[in-house]
């Protein structure tokens, strides 16, 4: 088969109910692609529930992605709904506190270790049988935080330097198995949550939000924020059968970041 025809894929999203992930997740459906979703948001859920194409292309459950338990009833589910898959993304992810070290709580530590790592973990493990039958692809979100110190921010860039081996290791593990494994390294997202950083930022040095967001902005080289857009049209990419060679490599989608401080 070349690579220009178009193959139809079972693609899992964790995360996916709202934001950037259901952002990956509408680029794939309109290319028709069958996309098995989760998320913790119920609210999104129900909303997700109304889209035409529920239970036919889309297909999505309730999943605490922190809880090993509920990730692995999901794939138990999944697994009455396909016997194979062709992708998984691993989009799971929370900002974390800010704030000093000495000063961050052990719960605000833990909790954006087992969400935004162990997640990647658990969806990954159960995902791998799926992958193997015939091939397949991983991509796992990670951050310009994972290539860089973050002060303030330093649970959320451990966790996402820590997906960089993640992907570096499991590109090698997994290479015979025809199973690509790579990251994207999104910069600031436009939307709620860089916007949460930015108050939380301003609020802990003691300077306005306008400040703060000119800062973020002049750490990179284009001087702008990237959109969920950006980021979708990369997991596209890397999923299709144009990147049937690229595996092990961090993709950063960051309008080139020149410092995080």
């Amino acid at each position: 088969m070349s690579q220009g025809t178009f193959v139809s894929k079972n693609i899992i999203i964790s995360a996916s109910a709202d934001g950037l992930g259901w952002c990956i997740a509408t680029f794939l459906i309109d290319q028709g692609h069958t996309v098995y979703l989760s998320d913790i948001n119920q609210q999104k859920i129900d909303e997700i529930h109304k889209h035409p194409l529920f239970n036919k292309r889309i297909f999505i459950e309730n999943v605490d992605a922190g809880n090993p338990e509920s990730v692995k009833s999901y794939f138990k589910t999944l697994s009455q709904k396909v016997t194979s898959i062709d992708a998984l993304i691993n989009n799971v992810g929370i900002a974390g506190p800010t704030g000093p070290m000495e000063d961050l709580t052990i719960e605000d530590w833990k909790q954006t270790i087992d969400i935004n790592l162990n997640s990647h973990f658990y969806f990954t493990k159960f995902a791998v049988p799926l992958l193997k039958k015939k091939g397949g692809s991983i991509i796992n979100l990670s951050s310009t935080a994972g290539l860089f110190g973050f002060p303030l921010r330093t649970p959320y860039a451990a966790s996402k330097w820590a997906i960089i081996g993640i992907t570096k290791s499991l590109a090698m593990e997994l290479g015979e198995f025809n199973i690509r494994v790579n990251a994207i390294c999104p910069g600031s997202v436009s939307g709620d949550r860089i916007n949460r950083v930015i108050e939380a930022k301003a609020r802990s040095i003691g300077s306005s939000e306008k400040e703060v967001t000119e800062d973020f902005e002049a750490m990179v080289s284009l001087k702008t924020f990237v959109d969920k857009e950006d980021i979708a049209n990369m997991a596209t990419f890397l999923i299709s059968n144009v990147a049937s060679k690229i595996s092990g490599q961090i993709m950063t989608v960051d309008g080139n970041t020149e410092r995080m401080d």
